[in-house]
């Protein structure tokens, strides 16, 4: 898989971006991108941007029993993505909280914002389900990203 961090240009923060082509699986009735695909799309980037920073989600679930969960999800669809489009899913971290993430995502084609969300995602206990602090060696990984 093909996965650049580099700088975000706006923000001077790190980003990931995560090529996805779009199958015909993807589409809805219409040709297009069945809206909560895009939702995956996101949720594909958060979680490989992670895994190479080290923070291996399924590690955590079974070692520390801390997962991260999607609190809230803001979102705005703009064009729309098509059949075999090559979209790229941008991902940046704009707050590091105590118990929760805020990401800022874009999915783009050939430079051209199509989709962006906000997505919040909390830190659980994951037999309570109740908020908990991010661990510090998971936050410090986190921070460097910020």
């Amino acid at each position: 898989m093909d996965v650049t961090i580099h700088p975000a240009p706006d923000a001077g923060r790190a980003s990931f971006t995560l090529p996805v082509r779009v199958y015909f699986e993807d589409t809805d009735a219409g040709g297009v991108v069945y809206y909560a695909n895009y939702l995956k799309f996101c949720e594909r980037a958060r979680t490989e941007w992670l895994r190479t920073t080290g923070v291996v989600q399924n590690r955590l679930a079974t070692e520390q029993n801390i997962l991260f969960v999607v609190r809230s999800v803001a979102a705005d669809y703009l064009r729309p993505a098509v059949l075999d489009d090559l979209l790229e899913v941008i991902t940046t971290i704009d707050k590091l909280g105590r118990a929760s993430l805020d990401f800022a995502q874009q999915v783009r084609r050939d430079g051209q914002l199509l989709f962006e969300a906000r997505v919040t995602v909390a830190c659980v206990a994951s037999g309570a389900m109740r908020p908990t602090p991010i661990p510090p060696a998971v936050r410090a990984q986190l921070a460097s990203l910020v």
